[in-house]
Formats: structure tokens, C-alpha cells, sequence
């Protein structure tokens, strides 16, 4: 059993927020892979589904970025899952617009919805970045990741979560080198290749 768990804000205010593409990307996975409709659990959102044969519970944590770590803790004591067997989708300001990398491990580069995870859990789980850009100055990184996708970036969004979902038995085999680059693949087959983040020339 996996745990694939999607970091944003709960809140209609939030939902469009370049922070809560984890929420965007789970939320595509649960309809390409006709996943059960989410349901109020630990603390979240949780629905329950098969991708490649293996049962997959996703969360979408509701406790605010900043306290993700108490979801993710409670759903993954109760499912006795290991931290190997965890896969967290979140934003990642160090990432090119558009870009997809794995990783296990590290630091949590700032990311309040990591580091919450890592005081709870530990730090040896999978992260799927998803490259939103850095506004180019740290004072502007709190009000970039809570402002909205803007209407010219949705097209790279959607494809991206797209492509996130359509390939995720692969993370569920824990093939992330073929995973990243099938994601890679189609966003150059949608022209999103590079992609320059708002207000970059």
C-alpha cells in the first residue's frame, strides 16, 4: 500500500495558488485513475484507488500548509505505511515553471509543508517537485506562492498535472528516472519544454 499525499491550503481562496499544485496534481491522479469520491479522514481528504495494481491512498492534507506533518503522520500510523512507501507532491520554487523532478530525501529548502512532514515522519520519503520558478527576490516568495496561476501559465499547469497523473504507476513502481522523463516528454510535446515564469523576459 502507497500513500501519495498532494501539499496546499484547504480553502476555495487557496485553490488556484501556485503553492497547491500538490492538491492540483492529486486531484488529477484521482480522476485519470476513477479513484473514490474524497472523504473527510486524518485530519484531510482521502480517497482510496488501484494504479498499477497497487492500492494507493491519496490525502490532500487540511491542516494548512505549515502543520501537513500531523495528516501525513496520522493516515501513515494508521495504514502502517513506511516512509519508503510515501510520495509527497508539492511546488518547488528551485524548479524551472513546468519542470518534474524525484527526490528522496534532503532538506526541506524552506518549504514549510516539508519540514512539517520531516518533524513528524522523518525525512527519507519521496518528493515530486513540481517546478513552479522563484520570483527572483526571497522577500517576494510568500506572496508569489499564494498568488494564483496566472491565466498564461494554466496551460503548462494542466498539462503538467496531466502528465503527473498519467504516468503515475510509475512512481507507484518507484521508476522515478522513467517517470520524470515521460513527464518531461509531454510537456515538450505540448510546446512547454521552457516555460518563463510571469514577468521574466
Amino acid at each position: 500500500m502507497l500513500l501519495f499525499v498532494g501539499l496546499g491550503n484547504p480553502g476555495r481562496q487557496y485553490a488556484r495558488n501556485r503553492h497547491n499544485i500538490g492538491f492540483m496534481a492529486i486531484e488529477q491522479i484521482a480522476r485519470a485513475h476513477n479513484f473514490a469520491p474524497f472523504r473527510a479522514r486524518f485530519q484531510g481528504r482521502v480517497s482510496e484507488g488501484q494504479i498499477g495494481g497497487e492500492k494507493v491512498i491519496l490525502l490532500e492534507p487540511e491542516t494548512y500548509m505549515n502543520e501537513s506533518g500531523r495528516a501525513v503522520g496520522e493516515a501513515a500510523r494508521f495504514y502502517k505505511i513506511g516512509l519508503a512507501d510515501i510520495a509527497v507532491f508539492h511546488d518547488e520554487l528551485d524548479l524551472a515553471p513546468g519542470k518534474c523532478r524525484v527526490k528522496v530525501g534532503g532538506g526541506a529548502a524552506g518549504h514549510n509543508g516539508l519540514r512539517s512532514i520531516d518533524a513528524h515522519l522523518g525525512k527519507d520519503y519521496r518528493r515530486i517537485r513540481l517546478g513552479i520558478g522563484h520570483p527572483g527576490d526571497k522577500n517576494l516568495v510568500h506572496s508569489y506562492v499564494l498568488n494564483d496561476f496566472a491565466k498564461s501559465e494554466e496551460g503548462w499547469v494542466e498539462t503538467l498535472c496531466d502528465a503527473v497523473a498519467r504516468n503515475a504507476a510509475l512512481i507507484a513502481e518507484g521508476d522515478d528516472a522513467t517517470f520524470q522523463n515521460r513527464v518531461h516528454l509531454a510537456m515538450e510535446a505540448a510546446g512547454f519544454a521552457e516555460v518563463k515564469r510571469v514577468g521574466e523576459k
